[in-house]
């Protein structure tokens, strides 16, 4: 097992994290998150906004910090995710050209605005969604696709990504591109979304019992595969006893449909009047 201690250094802004295994063999400093291709435990390191300068050696890393913070104000923590990386299987570098041999396709979806690119592979372990570069700090593949102007909403899930776009481009001109992107980089073995990564799907976090744990389990049976198809997600929210009122929140390609409303009403909230007769009477959505 992994475990590292800290060790201080001449610079009040460079710490060194003591690692009780062999790291590597090769002294190499990384400037920036682009100098990082092949190593991705230092790429985890990059995502933490702090972190200016990176110095990996055999036994021990030195992180230099932005003076946005004070060393003893994360020092532990960062120590933790280290240890917690390796152990679970991360890698400190990856092997020379070790690439997977998959493929991306792109899906139209119901909302014009949004595309679905569907992988060979599984790459998410939970629906990941961010709405702006801040939202997607937790998810490297997301924060490099909203450098791109056009990108408004990413949306991931077990095996696809859904990219909503902004009106100043066109998918028959950006399409391909994104295609090639995303299959170079998921081929490529780089992190797609970190291990303190925050699933999406709330609906999960909540004990539920009674009518609603009933609309739950009709939701995730009846209604979430078929959306997925789609390059969404539905998550339950909210239930009202007295009105008899369904609440859900719509994500990814859902999100903003000018045919969800559609959807919602002659789709889901029949089918939930149909199999829950006298509990359900109405369902409305929020875009997630």
């Amino acid at each position: 097992m992994f475990q590292f201690t800290i060790a201080a250094t001449n610079n009040p802004t460079r710490i060194r994290f003591v690692s009780n295994q062999p790291l590597g063999e090769d002294e190499i400093e990384f400037a920036n998150v682009d100098d990082t291709g092949g190593f991705p435990l230092i790429q985890q390191l990059f995502y933490l906004p702090f972190v200016k300068h990176v110095r990996l050696t055999e036994n021990w890393i030195e992180v230099e910090r932005f003076d946005i913070l004070e060393w003893s104000d994360v020092q532990d923590e960062v120590a933790t995710q280290l240890a917690d990386y390796l152990n679970q299987g991360g890698k400190v570098k990856m092997q020379v050209n070790q690439k997977e041999a998959i493929t991306v396709y792109a899906e139209s979806t119901p909302n014009p605005a949004a595309m679905k690119f569907v992988c060979s592979k599984r790459i998410v372990g939970e629906i990941y969604e961010a709405k702006n570069i801040e939202e997607a700090k937790n998810s490297p593949l997301a924060t490099e696709l909203f450098h791109k102007a056009y990108i408004k909403e990413v949306f991931m899930d077990e095996n696809f990504v859904s990219i909503t776009k902004y009106d100043i481009a066109e998918w028959d001109d950006i399409v391909q591109e994104l295609r090639e992107y995303l299959r170079d980089y998921i081929s490529s073995n780089k992190v797609i979304v970190t291990e303190v990564a925050t699933p999406k799907d709330m609906s999960q976090q909540t004990v539920h019992e009674g009518t609603a744990k009933e609309i739950i389990q009709i939701i995730d049976q009846h209604i979430k595969p078929a959306v997925a198809s789609d390059g969404g997600n539905i998550v339950f929210d909210s239930y009202d006893e007295e009105s008899k009122a369904v609440q859900v929140i719509l994500q990814g390609a859902c999100s903003g449909c000018p045919s969800s409303t559609f959807t919602l009403k002659n789709g889901i909230e029949q089918l939930l009047r149909d199999m829950l007769p006298g509990k359900v009477e109405a369902v409305t959505a929020i875009n997630g």
